[in-house]
């Protein structure tokens, strides 16, 4: 180790406990993870199904939210359109948070808190499912879209994570994150859109295996 990184290591480990810190975030993620396993399950099925059932129908799925969320809107859509696990055809996908244009004209224009339902009403189908993210479940704009998806009759479904919010009154199927922290639900919201993407593939027969018949 280099004297500089020697240095600032004795520095960080003068101000707290370096190893009671790591320690104690591992043990509280386990923590968060075994109670949203738990807790998710059923909700978890709902959503494959209803999401491999937008995709035979020729719709889309159609992610959002904001800040880190807005990051795992953009991570899963690239998973679904390019590839998860392997080479296989485009799952029909996409963010809401990526077209800055559309973003800034909305927000000067007309309100941050219609950032999505706007752009629910130029492009969402009846056919296509909304994923709706949000760690406290709150977010004024992404209650907006819910509500835009009930008015136009689409199915909407969502990642929260504490008590759900009020985003229980708008998603169903609606996987909540047993926890208050918003970094333990960000680390389970991503877990859980990977997975999505996987048994995707497998419920759409874009698995490797069933590729290979």
């Amino acid at each position: 180790m280099k004297r500089s990184e020697g240095q600032a290591l004795k520095t960080i480990t003068n101000v707290f406990d370096l190893d009671t810190f790591f320690s104690n975030e591992f043990a509280e993620h386990q923590e968060v993870f075994t109670k949203t396993q738990l807790a998710v399950q059923n909700a978890f099925a709902h959503l494959v199904t209803a999401a491999a059932e937008s995709i035979r129908n020729g719709g889309k799925l159609i992610f959002f939210g904001n800040g880190g969320s807005a990051a795992d809107a953009q991570h899963l859509a690239t998973e679904l359109t390019v590839r998860y696990r392997h080479n296989r055809p485009a799952i029909a996908a996409m963010a809401l948070t990526t077209d800055t244009s559309a973003l800034t004209a909305i927000g000067n224009d007309l309100g941050f808190e219609h950032l999505f339902s706007r752009q629910l009403e130029a492009i969402a189908k009846p056919d296509d499912l909304i994923i709706a993210i949000s760690t406290s479940g709150k977010s004024p704009n992404v209650i907006e879209a819910l509500k835009t998806a009930q008015t136009l009759k689409i199915k909407a479904a969502g990642f929260t994570g504490g008590d759900g919010g009020l985003m229980k009154d708008y998603a169903d199927p609606l996987l909540i994150v047993p926890s208050k922290t918003t970094s333990r639900i960000q680390e389970m919201h991503i877990f859980l859109g990977q997975m999505l993407c996987a048994a995707l593939e497998y419920a759409l027969g874009l698995d490797e295996e069933s590729l290979k018949k």
